[in-house]
């Protein structure tokens, strides 16, 4: 427990820090307002009614009197204007100075982390929620310090000046100190672990709300019954949510109704009580005195209870701080702007000796050696979760190997200046995005100027998406996607992988990798695809991933992988000729390929008859 309050402490104090360099005045500013609302609040309370008593009693002059008020007005006039200064101008300035500054800092860190941060859930959460409402958050956490820190020094000083009135009356305060530190601290158990356990149930309502009003879902939700199925899991969902709201229900009203009693009702019916009998009873205490007491009674409440609140807050909001910490702090493996020696602009080769790649302590790939000579195409083959894939990413240094090392011109990749080292590739992957931007800055993926436009036609006609890109309203400036703009493209899944291959056509860089850049394309458009790749491939050095053989036979090597190795190894000739591994897959997959082929030639004829 103890571990863990120090934990909280640590974390906020890195809020409060991280803020005060984003913005000092609102750090400042937070301070001062929250000082100035316990002082307002305390004055008025027990000093102002304590004074103007005193002044009536002691028959004091009425001009005395008039300027006490007269002075105090003025006074906490200026507060107010201050408030609402800071409020109306400073802040909304300021918190737009903390969005910008935090989204810039939360922005370049997940830029600059590996790739393989994306791919682990629990640090993906943990950037998911840095991400969420990450400026109001921060701002939020320091306003609570704030709250912790001056509601403390406002409740002694409530104490104080209540024991100063009446010595007994102090003991009336540990009514709301109970109800707060102690069943209001039970009632957040109650609500935390309430909420534990609705999660998977509100996880999977979340999911139906969602999936109901997707593009991607719509068909099937018309043509099956897949609508009724969700409906079942909402009900499911609902139902669950009910039980463990039902669970909780007895012991959280239980718990509210004590905190309520201790908050309210015995401090201020036994101060009622307490008073009435000093006042009526035994005495010793005037109706003025009786009326102090009872305002800085109510006053002790709320600043207990506000003091109480920022505490629960700031365990609250250390979880978040928790995330957005541990995010911000992580020491990246292979960072962004990892420095090096310049890679130059040239390849002669790429050598992969004794690779082995662990993923989750699984090994992907074990004892890879072969050699990518520079000008020369490769095809990487190999049935699913062959490594092929992982063999790209470790080439591009999105992972680093677990033993062994990779070589580009005799040198290991990690001597390397990052950015340099990858600007020596251009890539079309399966698994592309397209941005909401134009199509012309889809494929430079940059900001374009008209002297762009060459190239990107250029590319397009490469890539065999020209034709269908110039039917659309504003051609290559045409906005993808209808995110930002009602009238944007979409495009289907083949003309988009076009888009992405044409990104690659576009890139002078020496070294052109495709990963499977014909799934979604019929065998025509494959073919005329993969004749465009070999012949722009000249004087370059190029590798392509397929699952169809029919289209790596023109390569100058085939890599066969199996098991995370290299099974087979040389030209499709030679390969067909060892009639192992890659002649049997090759045959196996002529047969259907041919005759899919042959028909969709027949068909194409017989449209343009």
């Amino acid at each position: 427990m103890k571990k863990e309050k120090n934990h909280v402490i640590k974390n906020n104090l890195y809020a409060l820090k991280l803020l005060f360099k984003l913005s000092p005045q609102i750090v400042i500013h937070g301070a001062g307002g929250k000082i100035l609302g316990y002082v307002e609040w305390l004055f008025y309370s027990a000093l102002f009614m304590r004074l103007i008593i005193k002044f009536l009693d002691e028959g004091a002059p009425f001009y005395y009197f008039v300027l006490f008020v007269i002075f105090v007005s003025l006074f906490f006039g200026i507060v107010e204007f201050y408030t609402v200064f800071i409020n109306g101008f400073v802040k909304p300035v300021q918190i737009a100075r903390v969005n910008n500054g935090l989204n810039t800092i939360l922005f370049k860190k997940a830029q600059n982390v590996e790739l393989r941060c994306f791919e682990d859930t629990e640090f993906y959460n943990k950037y998911t929620l840095a991400m969420e409402n990450a400026d109001t958050r921060l701002i939020e956490t320091v306003e609570v310090i704030w709250g912790v820190i001056f509601g403390a020094i406002a409740s002694l000083a409530a104490f104080y000046l209540l024991f100063q009135i009446d010595k007994f009356a102090v003991l009336f305060v540990i009514f709301p100190i109970i109800g707060n530190f102690v069943f209001n601290r039970a009632l957040g158990k109650i609500e935390f672990e309430r909420n534990k356990e609705m999660a998977y149930h509100n996880r999977k309502s979340a999911y139906v709300n969602r999936v109901i009003y997707m593009r991607e879902y719509s068909k099937e939700m018309r043509l099956t019954n897949a609508l009724r199925l969700m409906l079942e899991r909402y009900k499911e969902s609902l139902a669950g949510i009910t039980k463990v709201a039902n669970k909780y229900q007895l012991k959280g009203a239980i718990n509210h109704l004590w905190r309520c009693s201790f908050t309210f009702s015995f401090i201020f019916e036994g101060m009622l009580i307490y008073g009435a009998y000093r006042t009526l009873v035994s005495k010793t205490m005037g109706m003025a005195e009786l009326a102090v007491i009872a305002g800085m009674m109510v006053a002790s409440t709320w600043i207990l209870i506000g003091f109480a609140d920022s505490c629960m807050a700031s365990f609250k909001n250390g979880l978040y701080m928790d995330n957005l910490r541990d995010f911000l702090e992580y020491k990246e493996k292979i960072p962004e702007d990892y420095d090096g020696i310049d890679a130059g602009d040239r390849i002669e080769s790429i050598e992969f000796r004794n690779v082995m790649f662990k993923y989750e302590e699984k090994p992907v790939v074990e004892n890879l050696s072969f050699t990518l000579e520079g000008q020369k195409t490769y095809a990487l083959v190999g049935y699913n979760g062959a490594g092929k894939s992982t063999i790209i990413k470790l080439l591009l240094r999105f992972y680093d190997p677990t033993e062994g090392e990779i070589l580009l011109n005799g040198r290991n990749i990690k001597d390397y200046n990052l950015e340099s080292y990858r600007k020596l590739f251009a890539t079309a992957f399966q698994d592309h995005m397209l941005f909401s931007a134009s199509i012309k800055e889809n494929v430079m993926m940059r900001k374009c100027t008209s002297e762009d436009d060459e190239i990107v036609v250029e590319a397009l006609k490469k890539g065999g998406v020209y034709d269908k890109i110039m039917t659309l309203p504003k051609g290559i400036d045409t906005i993808m996607t209808k995110e930002f703009d009602e009238n944007g493209a979409l495009l289907s899944g083949g003309e988009s992988q076009k888009v992405v291959v044409a990104r690659a056509f576009a890139d002078a860089a020496p070294f052109h990798i495709f990963d499977e850049p014909s799934s979604a394309l019929d065998p025509i458009a494959e073919y005329e695809l993969f004749d465009n790749i070999i012949k722009n491939g000249q004087n370059k050095t190029m590798i392509f991933i397929s699952h169809r053989l029919s289209s790596v036979k023109d390569a100058d090597k085939v890599l066969l992988l199996a098991d995370g190795k290299v099974k087979e190894e040389g030209t499709h000739e030679e390969l067909m000729a060892l009639e192992g591994l890659y002649a049997d897959m090759y045959e196996k997959q002529a047969v259907n390929y041919l005759a899919v082929t042959k028909e969709t030639w027949r068909n194409k004829d017989e449209k343009h008859i």
